[in-house]
């Protein structure tokens, strides 16, 4: 019995060794041991800092007061902390203001950038390319801090809520990215659309919008976690402690060390948890909202991004 050979027998190229262990390949033992370890090295300088602030705000005065700052596990876990920071009082008020600035300034960021973003996606359409020029030229001119202090000042803003969303509303590179991935639609399919009778705000929003889902998500995420943790206009605009956002409180009461007093509480009489417990609870808090919020837009993410990095 004989065996035929391939007529053009196929070359196969010599494996480069991209270990750094001598005489070790990519798929060897050794090698994916030491990949595991740099790995898990990797996961526990995020993971520890992170499950220390959990577990201090989780943990009983008398251990945090043994250890004498934070914990790795509590041994008796409670909710003191959160209870007496949430039942009222300054950080729920923060909490909730927050939450309204975000929801708000998100959804009224989202309907003038797409608005604008398509307007200037249309080719013709009146003034786009001034406008596209301005979109362009304040990315490259930032106005200072003083300017923008005194038309919020004239504008009657201070110590309002809307001087926390106006001045941010829209942002020039997200309308950009709109821009592109709008532009990057089939005229075909905008002029069949307009043929079929259709309006700009009919096809804005029954043909364009249902294209761009993963876009819109990804820079209405932007938007969310720019609003959520924006603490410097605040600091700026805001007098009135009753109105702070929750990352006013973050930097006053964790970053600058301020211990809360009794009266900032629900209970005024009632006996605080440790500083160390309260301020690991409101940096739980603060960043919670975006831990839940992120997995649910997570898909979307990276074919957004690939999206306006590849047709921007």
């Amino acid at each position: 019995m004989t065996t035929l050979s391939p007529a053009h027998p196929v070359r196969r190229k010599p494996r480069r060794a991209y270990s750094s262990i001598p005489g070790e390949t990519p798929g060897s033992a050794p090698w994916r041991a030491l990949k595991s370890l740099i790995l898990l090295a990797c996961v526990l300088l995020v993971a520890i800092p992170f499950l220390a602030v959990l577990a201090t705000s989780l943990a009983g005065a008398a251990q945090i007061n043994e250890t004498g700052g934070y914990v790795l596990w509590p041994d008796h876990p409670t909710f003191e902390a959160y209870r007496a920071i949430l039942g009222g009082g300054l950080v729920s008020r923060a909490m909730l203001v927050s939450v309204g600035i975000t929801v708000v300034g998100t959804a009224l960021s989202l309907a003038a950038s797409i608005s604008l973003a398509y307007g200037l996606s249309r080719p013709g359409s009146w003034g786009h390319r001034p406008v596209l020029l301005l979109l362009v030229l304040s990315l490259l001119f930032v106005p200072g801090v003083i300017p923008s202090y005194l038309l919020v000042k004239e504008l009657g803003l201070i110590d309002s809520y809307w001087s926390l969303i106006l001045p941010t509303m829209i942002n020039a590179f997200n309308v950009i990215v709109l821009r592109s991935f709008f532009t990057s639609l089939p005229a075909e399919l905008i002029d069949a659309a307009r043929i079929d009778g259709a309006g700009e705000w009919r096809i804005l929003t029954r043909v364009v919008l249902p294209l761009s889902k993963a876009s819109v998500a990804v820079i209405g995420l932007f938007y969310a976690v720019s609003y959520w943790n924006a603490f410097f206009n605040a600091m700026v605009y805001i007098n009135d402690s009753a109105k702070w956002p929750m990352q006013l409180v973050l930097r006053t009461y964790v970053v600058n060390n301020a211990a809360i007093s009794q009266g900032q509480t629900a209970d005024p009489g009632a006996v605080l948890p440790p500083t160390v417990s309260l301020q690991a609870a409101i940096l739980v808090l603060s960043i919670l909202p975006i831990v839940v919020i992120y997995p649910f837009l997570q898909r979307h993410m990276g074919k957004g991004v690939m999206i306006g990095a590849v047709k921007g």
